[in-house]
C-alpha cells in the first residue's frame, strides 16, 4: 500500500475513455483462496444513486464471473502501456486452465482482502450494488445486438460503489 496514495473518486484526473477502452483494466475477485483476473476494455464510471460507481460487464463464460458472483467486492487495476502483452495474454487464456497471473509478470497484492495489482498506476476497490443480465428484448439498438451477441451470450452488467481510489505515488 505504501507505493499508492489514496485519493477521493472527485480528485481522479485521468479519462475514463482512455482508461477502459485504449488502455484496458482487469477486474479482479478472490473466491475463497483463490484470485481471478480478467482484461476488459468495457464499462464505465460515473454516478448512480448518490454514489460514485464503476461499472462493468462480464460474459457468462468468463471463469471471472464466478467471482465476482461469489464476493461482494473486487478491484479494477489500470497500468501503463509497457504490460499491454501481460493484459493480452489475461485476456485470452482462462484461469480454469492454468494459473494465469503466474505466466506475466504481475504480482497480486490486497487491500482490506481485495486483490488488486501492485504493478498497476491506478486501482479502484468497489463494492457491488446491482448486477443484471442484458435481455434481447431490451435492445432499442438492434445492430449492437446482433453484432455483439450472435450467440446470444449476454453480459451482466454489475455496478458497484468505488469506495477507494489507489493511485501510484
Amino acid at each position: 500500500m505504501s507505493e499508492f496514495l489514496e485519493i477521493k473518486p472527485e480528485e481522479l484526473n485521468e479519462n475514463p475513455f482512455k482508461l477502459i477502452g485504449k488502455d484496458w483494466m482487469l477486474i479482479t475477485a478472490k473466491k475463497e483462496d483463490k484470485v481471478n483476473t480478467m482484461t476488459a476494455s468495457w464499462g464505465g464510471l460515473g454516478v448512480m444513486w448518490g454514489k460514485n460507481v464503476a461499472y462493468i460487464v462480464i460474459r457468462p463464460q468468463r471463469y471471472t464471473k464466478e467471482f465476482i458472483d461469489s464476493s461482494n467486492k473486487f478491484s479494477l487495476t489500470f497500468f501503463d502501456d509497457s504490460f499491454k502483452k501481460d493484459l493480452g495474454y489475461l485476456g485470452k487464456v482462462s484461469g480454469r486452465d492454468e494459473d494465469k497471473i503466474a505466466s506475466t509478470s504481475l504480482n497480486v497484492t490486497e487491500i482490506d482482502n481485495i486483490p488488486y495489482f501492485q504493478e498497476g498506476k491506478l486501482v479502484l476497490v468497489c463494492k457491488k450494488l446491482y448486477a443484471q443480465e442484458f435481455k434481447e428484448e431490451c435492445f432499442i439498438d438492434n445492430e449492437s445486438n446482433e453484432k455483439w451477441y450472435p450467440n446470444k451470450d449476454y453480459h451482466t452488467l454489475y455496478v458497484a460503489e468505488i469506495e477507494k481510489v489507489l493511485l501510484k505515488k
